[in-house]
């Protein structure tokens, strides 16, 4: 039983990270809390996109929207789920650093 889980949970997880866009929201969420408006400017997609793509992360559990008035603010759903990715990161470029060539200037991806 717990294989099945373990098995849905990961597919989940690397679903949204198919995806270069979710990716990016799941990446600057990891540094800060934001606005839909702030991530579609910082990531350069139209709001259109991003609310479509946070959907989907919301509805693979990885973020929430937090009510703050008429606005909404996002966040992971975890705080785990940034160490997660960070360290996802480093077995990755440890593994192949070729796949990221910008890593050693610029912090990488």
């Amino acid at each position: 039983m717990d294989t099945v889980v373990h098995t849905n949970a990961l597919a989940r997880f690397g679903y949204a990270l198919s995806d270069s866009t979710r990716t990016r929201i799941l990446l600057s969420l990891r540094a800060a809390p934001g606005y839909p408006s702030e991530l579609a400017d910082k990531i350069g997609v139209s709001r259109q996109i991003l609310s479509n793509h946070l959907a989907c992360l919301r509805g693979c559990g990885l973020v929430v929207a937090v009510p703050e008035g008429r606005r909404s603010r996002y966040e992971l759903a975890d705080p785990r789920i940034g160490r997660a990715l960070d360290d996802l990161l480093g077995v990755i470029l440890a593994v192949d650093p070729a796949c990221c060539p910008a890593s050693d200037r610029d912090g990488c991806c």
